[in-house]
């Protein structure tokens, strides 16, 4: 295995599922948020270019590290290599599933219960 690790972060953002590689993934001090950093893109070697991946460039183009909520994150992976990031749209109906949040009122958080 390389002596820097890779890692292929999939996460869900606006109805599309994003696909990048990455150098560097923490759990932020941001409490519910995953810090990624080092983004990893391929090189223009081909003539082909996808333009998925032009988009993941364009977007991350500027930004040193991002914050991901945690409730977004599909799976992270350690890589031997970097594959090609990618945006895919999420298939199926007109509905858009709420956010849902792991903790809330009656969850033991010290809410206010009616007794």
């Amino acid at each position: 295995m390389n002596a820097e690790p890779i890692y292929r972060v999939v996460f869900l953002n606006q109805n599309e599922i994003y696909e990048i590689y990455v150098k560097n993934v923490y759990q932020s001090d941001l409490y519910g948020f995953l810090e990624i950093e080092g983004f990893l893109f391929g090189e223009r070697r081909q003539m082909v270019v996808d333009p998925s991946e032009e988009r993941l460039k364009a977007q991350f183009q500027d930004v040193a590290r991002t914050y991901i909520p945690m409730h977004s994150v599909i799976r992270v992976d350690e890589v031997e290599k970097q594959g090609v990031g990618k945006i895919t749209e999420v298939k199926g109906g007109n509905v858009t599933q709420f956010p849902s949040f792991p903790y809330g009122p009656g969850s033991g958080g010290g809410g206010n219960k009616a007794g």
